[in-house]
């Protein structure tokens, strides 16, 4: 369900701003895994590796208007935005030719969600909580990174492989928008069943994401849906106006604290409901012996904490990735810089900090806050700058590519000489704003050979070293954590755990 647009044929012949390699040359197609509204997705092969991927690819004759091709382009930026996380399909790569756009991705050879459903009835308690803390985490995930799915679904979930433990991963964002605090929309998008009420009513925000979450609770645990009638007018009234049923099997035999949670996040009021952290924290979700109590941290603040714990050299070493790396890449991370610059003054602020992680359920002191941005400003301005606020939330695995790490080196090996020695250490803070203090200690702590100077391979392990988790873990105080913004760490060399 899609709110067709009026705009004229565009004479745009191209989605992608840069030319690619040819699809094809690269990979086999295989046969067709499924259809969606706009793309076709296909199994697909690397000719060299001989893995299997999904390949979606969409007909250019499809794109009617500029807004398509400014829909396809987004969902590109936005699967790269999110596919760091464990459970969002990952993208592998965009490929672009005369007739189509391709999006190649990891391959879920589970199936949908929808099917297994069909295929049970329906869930127990203990297995619908599994479930729903993974879709409700993606939402989570999504809204604490500035991003909107809007065609939440059952459908839009496979399973990574086809046993009954495998991870399940939220897939097709061709729906899916950026946002900022407290903008509207109003284009009827979603699919029948699962759409909120007030994106009926034309004026919604994020909130309409944990609706769509709440009828698949419902669904998960009954087998049908919430609201239902014979025809798509009948679901819409329904949805406006029907009661929810929990006199029905199985119902009687469902707890109160299930109904409780599925009643929260099926308010018709969008203010008064739930929000996908809150969601998390419900008591039916929060299993008291296993998980903490409340859920990690969002993704904008796990990467801040994992950030600060690093010292100057990776710092400023991400910073040159992060410039470096495409568009696709950051274009999320762009839109979530806007999301938390609310004066659109091009730089981040503490109290705009403050906000932005409290939008997205971090109940964190003002110290820490004030530590994290301390953090994050490399140049010591007082805010934070659009290139600084990229390196502290660039996803690492992007600084551990080879192709980065040869890059950033050479930005610091000025002479070419295959060492970074103090001398370009120092110029480097020039170029950053940097105090030049500790430089030796730096050296010394990364120098695994003891000759003065760092070589690639020392260079490499210290980007690669501790990027597990870091971000991960509860803050347990504050001084461990000013201690790892600068240079010096604690006597094992271990990152400093915050």
């Amino acid at each position: 369900m899609k709110k067709s647009s009026s705009a004229t044929p565009s004479k745009l012949t191209a989605v992608l701003p840069y030319q690619t390699q040819n699809l094809r040359d690269l990979y086999t197609l295989g046969p067709k895994l499924g259809q969606g509204q706009f793309g076709t997705t296909y199994l697909c092969t690397h000719k060299s590796t001989n893995r299997h991927y999904a390949c979606k690819s969409i007909p250019k004759r499809k794109l009617l208007c500029k807004e398509d091709y400014e829909d396809v382009w987004r969902e590109i930026q936005i699967m790269h935005h999110l596919s760091e996380h464990q459970n969002v399909v990952r993208i592998e790569g965009t490929y672009e030719d005369a007739a189509c756009v391709h999006l190649v991705m990891e391959l879920c050879e589970g199936g949908e969600l929808f099917d297994r459903i069909v295929k049970k009835g329906h869930y127990s308690e203990r297995e619908a909580v599994k479930v729903i803390k993974t879709i409700v985490g993606v939402v989570e995930a999504c809204h604490s990174l500035g991003v909107m799915h809007r065609d939440l679904k059952p459908e839009n979930f496979l399973f990574a492989r086809t046993d009954e433990d495998a991870a399940l991963k939220a897939t097709d964002f061709g729906l899916s928008v950026f946002y900022k605090p407290g903008e509207t929309f109003s284009d009827v998008v979603g699919s029948p069943y699962y759409v909120a009420p007030e994106v009926l009513q034309k004026h919604y925000g994020p909130e309409a994401d944990v609706w769509s979450a709440g009828v698949i609770l419902y669904i998960l645990l009954s087998g049908v849906p919430p609201f239902w009638a014979e025809t798509e007018t009948g679901i819409f009234r329904q949805i406006l106006q029907g009661k929810l049923d929990f006199e029905s099997e199985p119902w009687p035999g469902i707890s109160e604290s299930a109904k409780d949670l599925i009643r929260k996040m099926l308010d018709r009021n969008p203010k008064r409901r739930l929000t996908a952290h809150e969601a998390l924290c419900h008591p039916w979700i929060v299993d008291d012996r296993i998980a903490p109590d409340k859920p990690l941290d969002s993704a904008v603040l796990s990467r801040l904490k994992q950030f600060s714990a690093m010292n100057k050299l990776k710092k400023m070493a991400l910073r040159v990735i992060a410039e470096k790396l495409s568009e696709e890449e950051i274009g999320g991370l762009k839109e979530l810089f806007k999301m938390i610059d609310t004066d659109n003054s091009g730089t981040i602020t503490f109290d705009e900090l403050k906000e932005g992680l409290k939008r997205v359920g971090s109940e964190l002191m003002e110290s820490e806050i004030k530590d994290l941005m301390d953090a994050a400003d490399i140049d010591n301005s007082g805010t934070i700058d659009y290139g600084e606020f990229l390196a502290a939330t660039v996803h690492l695995n992007k600084l551990e590519r080879e192709e980065n790490l040869v890059s950033a080196f050479s930005f610091f090996d000025k002479d070419g000489s295959g060492y970074i020695t103090i001398d370009e250490l120092q110029l480097a803070c020039k170029e950053f704003g940097l105090s030049e203090i500790h430089l030796d200690e730096m050296i010394k702590e990364i120098d695994q050979d003891n000759d003065g100077q760092i070589d690639y391979s020392e260079f490499s392990a210290m980007m690669r070293k501790g990027n597990g988790g870091i971000g991960r873990r509860t803050m347990r105080s504050k001084i461990n954590l000013g201690d790892a913004l600068g240079v010096t760490s604690n006597a094992s060399n271990e990152p400093i755990d915050v």
